[in-house]
């Protein structure tokens, strides 16, 4: 498998410094990408980086992730306007761990020659002094290099201008480059396409400094064809971590993407091959309604950021609310896992006290909550047929409901019609 190739015909490719190739095709050779520890966990942002690592894996090379116990302490410029809050040593240490269990999910650790590793700058940092560091460093890049990069010039032009800590940032991710090649053999840095700049500045530290040679590539950044923000909803960033992004919600981010999202997509984020996904592009083309490709996008995901166990309970999510699946399915499920099939659905709160001597339904919509805005609404409704408690449709305005009825313990769900739910929890 060739690793340039392979990123260039799934539309991965941005940059790539002369003879990058042709260094990769002589053998195996070792390159890193740095993940920044702002958080605990990675969102699916990240995720076009490790699909780097991972297709640079089955190359046959050896993948290094950087973790940034040290540049986190300082912040990149890269495609910001203001200057970001520091971290204290604590939060990083506890970030660093939860991105390490992710990349663990992805990466093979143990694999031979060529296993993946993780790296952590702040062990090469700890006891770098200051004036070491401008002496042996410093000294190698001029200010005018520097003053050149664009995400200094964006930054110096501004209204809030650039700290001398954040003007420093591209020194320090040089060294990264400089330490991992003169003590690991890592020849080549990748990246999104806005870390080019700080990239280029690893590779001319090490040729200045030792008269090495080394290399640099960048990925495009990804995306949305309607000019949003990939990653982000309204509810904000998809993460990997299901505490904070819920499997379900995660595998409907994939699956509500659009069709020439997705096409762009299931290059990007699957392993599938390109027979297999021209086949689903086919496919797809012929009835577009039966989204062939976010399904498959959506599945392989999911399965490989979750496992299959939480990718069934999506698909079982989605049959709850969307098709025919009974509502025994909620009490298999954890209070978390509920909450988060129905994040984005009105809920409402009601009294266990309250509950246990038995409530009116139409009380307990329209009094208890809001799932109506009156009682006369919800009695005509009820009447009608087009009410539901728990996937029963609810017989008369004056039944009674009552602790029994809880899913879990805690949990109703109301419908008024077929698709506008309600979850209503006791407490």
């Amino acid at each position: 498998m060739n690793f340039v190739e392979e990123l260039r015909w799934r539309g991965m490719l941005h940059d790539i410094m002369p003879g990058t190739e042709e260094l990769l095709n002589k053998g195996m050779a070792s390159g890193y990408i740095g993940f920044d520890p702002t958080a605990d966990s990675l969102h699916v942002g990240s995720l076009a980086q490790i699909m780097t690592l991972i297709h640079f894996q089955r190359a046959g090379h050896k993948p290094f992730a950087l973790v940034g116990g040290a540049t986190g302490m300082v912040g990149d410029p890269s495609g910001k306007s203001a200057e970001r809050n520091l971290l204290s040593e604590d939060v990083l240490q506890h970030n660093l761990q939860g991105i390490q269990k992710q990349l663990e999910k992805f990466l093979d650790f143990d694999r031979g020659a060529n296993s993946a590793q993780m790296v952590n700058n702040y062990d090469w940092f700890k006891n770098y002094t200051f004036l070491n560091f401008i002496r042996d460093v410093g000294k190698h890049i001029t200010v005018n290099y520097m003053m050149a990069k664009d995400s200094v010039k964006n930054r110096i032009s501004g209204d809030t201008g650039m700290s001398f800590t954040e003007f420093t940032y591209q020194l320090v991710q040089g060294y990264d480059f400089y330490y991992l090649w003169k003590h690991n053999n890592c020849v080549l840095q990748m990246g999104g396409s806005d870390q080019w700049g700080n990239i280029v500045t690893g590779t001319e530290l090490i040729r200045r400094k030792d008269g090495g040679e080394a290399f640099a590539l960048t990925t495009q950044l990804i995306k949305k064809t309607d000019g949003s923000k990939f990653g982000k909803t309204e509810g904000g960033n998809i993460w990997l971590d299901p505490e904070k992004t819920s499997p379900y919600k995660f595998y409907q981010f994939w699956l509500n993407t659009s069709d020439d999202d997705a096409k762009s997509y299931i290059r990007i984020f699957t392993l599938f091959d390109r027979e297999t996904i021209e086949a689903l592009e086919a496919e797809h083309a012929l009835a577009p309604h039966q989204r062939a490709l976010q399904k498959a996008l959506a599945k392989d995901i999911t399965i490989r950021t979750h496992g299959e166990e939480e990718y069934n309970k999506a698909i079982q999510s989605s049959d709850f609310l969307f098709g025919n699946t009974g509502i025994e399915f909620l009490g298999e499920l954890n209070e978390a896992e509920v909450l988060g099939i129905f994040e984005g659905v009105p809920n409402f709160n009601v009294s266990l006290d309250e509950l246990k001597h038995g409530v009116n339904v139409t009380d307990l919509l329209a009094v208890n909550t809001a799932v109506f805005p009156s009682k006369g609404e919800a009695r005509k409704m009820i009447l009608g047929g087009g009410v539901a408690i728990n996937k029963n449709k609810v017989a008369s305005p004056d039944d009674t409901y009552n602790a029994d009825s809880l899913i879990g313990g805690k949990f109703l769900v109301a419908q008024k019609g077929k698709k506008n739910y309600f979850l209503i929890v006791a407490e």
